[in-house]
Parts: C-alpha cells; structure tokens; sequence
C-alpha cells in the first residue's frame, strides 16, 4: 500500500507512524480482507509519486469512485478504454472545453496531469464498493489535513482548487499570502450546476502559474 515518491518519505513515514493512522491501517486492513475496497491496495497512495519539489497544482475531491474497476488511485482519474467515463469527469471535460477550448483526449486516465505536478487528491483515500463516503471519519480526514498544512507550509505559489463541501472544509488550512485558492461546487451532477460549470479553474490556475514564472498545465 505504501507506494510513493521518495521526496515524500519524510511526511509520509512521519504520518504512518501517528495513533490515528495505525488504527486507520487496522481498519483498512480488515477491510480489504472481508469487502471489496477501492482502489488496489498499491493505488491507494498512488497521488503521492508525484514528485513534492514538481508540485503546482493541487486538487482536491471528495472520495474515491465506489463503482467496480473504476477508481486508480489519482482522484477523478480512470484506466484508459473505458466505454463510458464517469459523470464528475464527464463535467470537469465540460468545463475544460468551456473554459481554456476543447480538450483533445477523451480518455479517463489523468496521469499527464500528475506528471505535469497536479496533486489529485481525495479527501478520503478509500471507499467500499457500492458504498460512497463508505470511510468517513475513519481517519482519512486526518491525513489529508496534515498532507495539504504541508504542502501550505513548505511550498510557494501552488493553486489549491478545492472541489465540493469536504474539500472547501480544508480551505483555513492554506495560507492565503503564499498560495492561490480555488474553490466551488463539486463536479459531480447533483451539484456541478450549483458553481462548478463557469467557474473557470483551469485557466484561473494557468494564469497564476504564468504571473509566477511557471509553466502552466496542459489540461
């Protein structure tokens, strides 16, 4: 489970070690023995191989995709060949076209992204099959709060985009003097029409990263 890029060790192993996070690997630990959990044991910390020092953009969702076979370890992204992609990717493609004009794939797999230095990050790593927000409040919640006080706090001129109710939580986490703030509804249909479609975050944050002397992403 603990796969990641070395310039991650030091917070990650710091964090493995908490009382927190040794009851949260119990759990996950029976849970991956009695249900159906996802992502794959070794896609759970997949987010973390992007290079720290590379980071520009974080972005961070809610939980993992509960539908078998879908969700790969980096939020919103999915394995490549899928006949239908699922809605909240559907909508952020959407806001794309709108936004910075049509993307030219259409695959689900967002790894490009991540090379590029966007952390796609949910706010809860794991979900049981069928069952959303399944591993709430199991200590996730925790974890994510220490990854994005680290990022804040070691790091300088990163967006943050913060998609939906559990990720805008995280916002008092980030210092506002050093970093940008993007945030509204979550992408997904029951709210993406509540602030997520026009919110433009994609040329918002390419704008910040050029006025910083960064090379922006290609979404």
């Amino acid at each position: 489970m603990r796969c990641f890029d070395e310039s991650w060790k030091e917070f990650l192993t710091s964090e493995f070690k908490q009382e927190y996070f040794l009851r949260l690997a119990e759990f996950l630990h029976s849970e991956y023995e009695k249900r159906v959990i996802f992502p794959r044991k070794d896609q759970v910390f997949r987010a973390f191989l992007t290079d720290f020092a590379k980071i520009k953009v974080v972005i961070l969702g809610q939980d993992p995709y509960h539908t078998p076979g879908v969700a790969d370890g980096l939020a919103f992204s999915v394995k490549n060949g899928r006949e239908y992609l699922p809605p909240s990717l559907v909508n952020i493609y959407k806001e794309i076209d709108t936004d910075i004009g049509e993307r030219k794939s259409r695959e689900g797999d967002l790894s490009s992204w991540a090379k590029q230095g966007v952390l796609l990050l949910n706010n809860v790593l794991t979900v049981e099959a069928h069952q959303a927000r399944s591993h709430r409040g199991r200590g996730w919640e925790v974890f994510t709060k220490h990854c994005v006080e680290y990022l804040s706090k070691n790091r300088e001129h990163l967006v943050f985009i913060l998609w939906g109710r559990d990720a805008r939580e995280k916002k008092g986490l980030i210092d506002q003097k050093k970093h940008l703030i993007l945030e509204s509804a979550h992408p997904s249909p029951l709210s993406a029409y509540q602030g997520f479609f026009g919110s433009k975050p994609f040329s918002k944050t390419n704008q910040y990263l050029l006025e910083h002397g960064i090379q922006p992403i290609e979404w």
